[in-house]
């Protein structure tokens, strides 16, 4: 493990010397936009021709593109930070530029230039926040499309499969963009380490650690392991270090509840506060009712006429209802009717048992290839997810949200483990989070755990991300069968 590396950072794709330059750079180029609306353009009020030459402002060019990058430098905006949003990005420029521009501006009243324009300065803070703003957002592009190729990626091996352990699966699996790839586990629990959660393979107890990281390539190991192993612990920090490989370790304090857990900044001494936390209190959950009843509203004109056209040619198909309706189980355990179009044959559930026996499916969450039971029509209406428009019939009564877990049927609910029912605590919905991560092709125990973090995390924002993440996913017609 480097020792020179603060733990909430991880190594860079680009060189280290890259976004200084570029924030430099673009230092700069701001003077010089800003130059151009001043004197060119003439916004603001008039200023004399004789004022139009840029050479007087290169020497606090040259001034201004430092400070910026000292104080992107003291505000941590290097920091490689796993999991820091845009928008706190965004906080610490404005941050940064505000603290330049002053400076920049004190000279003005220092050396007192006498052809040059204090507003211009305004432009430029403005047009620095701009185009470093954009410079990050490309930034975040370019290495979301590179992790998408399998380059920068961190393979993650984690150590214990207790409720941390899969708590840190889920957020993973669910936020691919961080760059964690976990390729598997391990646990000295015989049954927990007999056992792959999804795609995410068991691989064997921490006897094991030193060739599993050899074989498998591992650059992080992340231990879960309460503080009472201490020892235990030491002894793997020793082959994390032998082999040369990165090593997380997860504070007991967050054996607690890893959602209850606040940190705040005291002048530098971190404070971790322990308090209840509550995604869908009743105050949230209205406010989720009243996004879903306001959507299903406003598509109206989008969605009816679409459905009269599925419907006329589920009609003209041939014998067979337009609508069907199946028992699944919602909130808290209550059962209802779902309504979808009929994509399938009749009497196309009696075939199911003898289909799960023949394919070696999962029976909790059964996606079949090429399903024979599929009418041609249907194929069509899967494929686009057009079959599920009646859902929002659901959506209307209550009995279903827009975003939220798949909502099983009797039969799945009867399969589930304890830890699989916390599916059930929230309303259902007709997309949720692991269906715009993957759609079908994720594996029941997968799901759960991005149902879990959905759960864990839900905000309206996080629900109008899935909402528009679904569109491409749907068009592109990604994973559905």
């Amino acid at each position: 493990m480097n020792a020179n590396l603060q733990l909430s950072e991880r190594p860079t794709i680009e060189p280290r010397w890259l976004f200084p330059l570029i924030d430099g750079a673009l230092a700069f180029l701001a003077f010089g936009l800003a130059y151009v609306l001043r004197y060119e353009l003439q916004i603001g009020p008039a200023v004399d021709t004789i004022q139009r030459d840029f050479g007087p402002y290169i020497p606090f060019a040259a001034v201004y593109a430092p400070l910026i990058w000292l104080n992107y430098q003291r505000n941590g905006l290097y920091r490689n930070i796993v999991g820091r949003a845009w928008l706190e990005e965004i906080y610490l420029i404005a941050s940064s530029v505000a603290v330049s521009i002053v400076i920049v501006l004190a000279l003005f009243y220092i050396l007192q230039p006498l052809v040059t324009s204090r507003l211009m300065l305004v432009y430029v803070a403005a047009l620095t926040m701009i185009v470093a703003s954009v410079s990050r957002l490309m930034r975040r592009w370019a290495l979301a499309y590179l992790r998408h190729r399998g380059i920068g990626i961190r393979r993650v091996l984690i150590i214990g499969m207790g409720e941390i352990g899969r708590s840190l699966l889920g957020i993973m699996l669910s936020r691919p963009e961080f760059g964690y790839r976990p390729v598997g586990f391990l646990d000295d629990d015989a049954e927990k380490s007999a056992m792959s959660m999804g795609r995410v393979e068991a691989m064997g107890g921490t006897a094991q650690l030193a060739e599993v990281i050899e074989a498998q390539m591992v650059d992080t190991v992340i231990i879960t392991f309460r503080w009472s192993h201490y020892d235990r612990i030491q002894d793997l920090t020793e082959v994390c270090r032998a082999a040369n490989t990165d090593l997380r370790i997860v504070p007991e304090i967050m054996q607690l509840n890893i959602r209850q857990v606040q940190v705040e900044n005291l002048d530098g001494i971190p404070l971790l506060g322990i308090g209840a936390h509550r995604s869908f209190s009743r105050a949230n959950q209205l406010i989720k009712r009243g996004l879903d009843l306001a959507l299903v509203v406003v598509t109206l004109p989008l969605w009816a006429p679409v459905s009269l056209l599925v419907a006329l040619a589920l009609k003209f198909e041939g014998a067979g209802p337009i609508l069907f309706r199946q028992v699944r189980v919602g909130k808290d355990g209550l059962q209802f009717r779902m309504v979808k179009f009929r994509s399938m044959i009749e009497g196309a559930e009696e075939l199911e048992e003898a289909m799960l026996r023949d394919s070696g499916e999962d029976p909790r969450h059964p996606k079949f290839i090429d399903d024979p039971r599929i009418t041609q029509v249907g194929r069509f209406l899967r494929r686009t997810s057009l079959d599920e428009l009646p859902n929002l019939i659901n959506v209307a009564r209550g009995e279903m949200s827009l975003v939220g877990p798949r909502p099983p049927t009797p039969r799945e609910v009867t399969l589930y483990e304890p830890r699989h029912t916390r599916r059930l605590q929230i309303t259902p919905g007709i997309t949720g989070w692991w269906q715009v991560r993957g759609r079908s092709n994720v594996p029941f125990d997968e799901m759960c755990e991005m149902d879990m973090y959905y759960i864990d995390n839900w905000s309206i924002s996080m629900d109008i991300e899935i909402l528009m993440l679904t569109i491409p996913r749907v068009f592109l017609r990604s994973g559905a069968y």
